[in-house]
């Protein structure tokens, strides 16, 4: 069975022990889903549950630069008004990618660390007006509760969908790759992580650490969960009390999860202790082979006993510089293999250059 075959039949099976009858074979689930790669993670799971019959609703905003709102085959969509705009969220994306790539080597530790909070604080502004945006619509909540909902499926960057399944009393699954220093899966989600061995996620430690290594890790994992906890009380908490009328934390709520599902394959990751709650599914983007387009395949047949080399930058990718272009082609001109280059920019290559595609 494949991965994202996994992933659906954790679903169900979530569905089956909830509340579905026996005579009942398709659920009906609600997404709160993430945007960019966030997005084409939830997305692979949301076609093969349509694939299998069952009905989906995806909830996003106005401005979401990912979710089609338009033209949605297969799935229902619900769409949040939000004050700012597509390329609001485009431009800080482009920003926080900019100096995370340019800017910030140059920077010591202070102005690297206020920078990167001056665009976080923009980001986590955004994300506090959706949710407070999600929940002022009571005609929506009142909808979505009629409709009653098996399951709702949701991605943690995007704050709230957590809070969603509380209000409408319903079982939840996570969809999460890493938190920096595992700070969500151990705080919320109670994943044990000894630092002893198990290296935080941002560190570039093995499970094999020296002394010196393991107190770094120690301060590194402390330090990941001092930033969780702060930010979680002074953003979060006081909306989610707010929102469900009593004291309520925002791990507090994700804690309640259902099911985890975790983004890689467990034997890629170090050796670690796990909970029966916590699903590896990596491999979701797995899918059959197709034919190659005829000029791709062209090239491929000429490329001789060497082979070639696939290089992408990925969907988000727009705005390379030729500097950083030329010393990409510089690397790529060095090996013996044909290159083929998948880029969004209109920076060309000395080799093949296609279009980035998502199938």
């Amino acid at each position: 069975m494949s991965e994202c075959g996994r992933t659906a039949l954790s679903i169900l099976l979530l569905l089956t022990v909830a509340q579905a009858p026996l005579d009942v074979t398709a659920g009906k689930i609600l997404v709160w889903p993430g945007e960019f790669s966030h997005w084409l993670n939830i997305k692979v799971i949301i076609d093969e549950l349509i694939s299998r019959g069952h009905s989906v609703t995806v909830v996003t905003h106005s401005a979401t630069p990912s979710v089609k709102t338009t033209e949605h085959p297969g799935y229902n969509v619900e769409v949040i008004q939000v004050p700012y705009t597509k390329q609001h969220i485009i431009d800080i994306m482009y920003r926080f990618r900019r100096y995370w790539t340019y800017d910030l080597p140059k920077d010591n530790i202070l102005q690297a660390s206020l920078k990167l909070k001056e665009l976080t604080d923009v980001t986590m502004e955004h994300k506090t007006i959706l949710c407070r945006k999600l929940f002022a619509h009571g005609d929506l909540l009142e909808k979505w509760s009629k409709e009653q909902f098996d399951v709702l499926l949701t991605d943690p960057m995007t704050m709230c969908g957590e809070l969603l399944a509380q209000k409408l009393n319903l079982p939840f699954i996570i969809s999460l790759r890493f938190s920096f220093g595992s700070a969500a899966e151990r705080l919320c989600g109670q994943l044990p992580a000894p630092p002893s061995y198990v290296p935080g996620v941002g560190i570039k430690y093995t499970d094999h650490m020296g002394f010196l290594q393991r107190v770094k890790n120690f301060l590194y994992i402390f330090s990941q969960d001092l930033l969780f906890s702060f930010v979680a009380k002074i953003k979060w908490d006081s909306i989610y009390t707010e929102i469900m009328g009593k004291p309520t934390t925002l791990c507090e709520t994700i804690g309640k999860a259902d099911i985890w599902l975790i983004r890689t394959y467990w034997d890629f990751d170090y050796p670690r202790p796990s909970l029966p709650n916590f699903k590896f599914v990596g491999g979701l983007h797995c899918k059959p082979a197709k034919p190659l387009p005829k000029e791709l395949e062209e090239f491929v047949q000429t490329s001789g006993d060497d082979g070639i080399v696939v290089f992408s930058l990925g969907s988000m990718i727009k705005n390379l510089t030729k500097e950083r272009a030329n010393t990409i082609a510089s690397a790529l001109g060095q090996i013996p293999q044909k290159v083929s280059v998948y880029v969004t920019s209109r920076i060309q290559f000395c080799f093949i250059a296609l279009p980035w595609v998502l199938d």
